[in-house]
């Protein structure tokens, strides 16, 4: 699994969002200033994940995007899922049975796949809040948040 420019943009505005009070809509512009990212390629994003249930938008002057759940119900697996990051490992390799090596190189490619996937399914968004603002008070930062 390679996380691209997609994936490590939606992490990082719905990471953006969770700060909102009382996960209130926040504008493209503003999440992407905040965050350093292009506008329109972030507009693009939230609209994949606003289809995925993710988060929701509103319209008008005090309108924007929103989580659509509580970040603790928001797991890392299905904010990349939802823009189009796989998961799952690239090609898919058949172990022949000639050959005990294929065998074990198959097998623990699998394990380990099945590990991430458990892994990014268990990460919610809470726990990255928590991560990061602990790292921010351990190099003293005060409480702006920038991924």
């Amino acid at each position: 699994m390679k996380l691209t420019t997609r994936g490590h943009y939606s992490v990082k505005a719905l990471l953006d969002l969770s700060l909102q009070p009382n996960y209130g809509p926040a504008s493209v512009k503003l999440i992407a200033r905040r965050q350093d990212m292009p506008a329109p390629y972030l507009e693009k994003l939230l609209i994949e994940m606003r289809r995925a249930g993710l988060v929701k938008s509103s319209r008008g002057s005090i309108g924007g995007y929103q989580l659509a759940r509580e970040p603790h119900k928001i797991c890392l697996g299905e904010i990349l899922e939802a823009v189009g990051e796989t998961i799952e490992p690239l090609p898919h390799h058949q172990a022949t049975p000639a050959q005990t090596e294929d065998w074990v190189t198959f097998s623990l490619w699998q394990r380990l796949h099945q590990k991430l996937k458990e892994a990014l399914y268990s990460i919610t968004l809470a726990d990255l809040y928590y991560d990061a603002r602990s790292w921010q008070a351990s190099v003293g930062e005060e409480a702006n948040f920038v991924v």
